[in-house]
């Protein structure tokens, strides 16, 4: 049971799970699944400043907060026990293709030459995360919510603007993956 739980679950099991939050939060609570909210909760806990945007009653989105505190321990109980020796399967193209810009490096979930202090102080580590942390942040306000947020619980409830938000992700996703990326990293 431990070595199928250290496997990558197919998409017809983690899916469907995950799809389930959805009404699990509903009917719970009539909460809303999304996690970039709890920023702004925390922010709000924490900053007496008087800013606006974190005057309202955080302690109604409490649940927001263990929601993530779940995610992060549940994502330090798996790096810590239940993590697969093997080295990350990657297509054999990409692998190619990579080699290219130097990353060879597969044995963690992102590759070392891209994510790690000294590479944080090169043109391409600059971008990749300071750049692309900020346009993250600043693309998930503006959408008014996440990933998770919009394609996970908007879309089951048919909203409208999770559909466009959705869409652009997709877009964004693509044109990041294709044209512009390969650029970043060829610094």
């Amino acid at each position: 049971m431990l070595e199928m739980i250290k496997e990558p679950w197919p998409w017809y099991i983690a899916g469907p799970l995950i799809g389930l939050t959805v009404p699990a939060l509903l009917i719970m609570g009539n909460k809303s699944f999304g996690i970039s909210s709890s920023l702004r909760h925390i922010c709000a806990a924490c900053l007496p400043a008087n800013v606006n945007f974190f005057k309202y009653d955080w302690k109604k989105e409490a649940w927001n907060l263990f929601f993530v505190l779940g995610i992060f321990l549940g994502g330090m109980i798996a790096a810590h026990f239940l993590i697969n020796p093997n080295e990350i399967t990657v297509n054999p193209e990409l692998k190619t293709e990579l080699a290219g810009y130097g990353i060879t490096d597969y044995s963690n979930m992102v590759p070392e030459q891209l994510m790690n202090f000294e590479s944080l102080l090169t043109w391409r580590g600059l971008i990749i995360m300071v750049a692309g942390g900020f346009l993250v942040g600043f693309g998930t306000r503006y959408a008014g919510g996440c990933t998770s947020g919009h394609a996970i619980m908007g879309l089951s409830n048919l909203q409208w603007p999770s559909l466009v938000a959705t869409v652009c992700f997709m877009i964004g996703g693509f044109l990041m993956a294709n044209l512009i990326l390969p650029v970043i990293l060829s610094l």
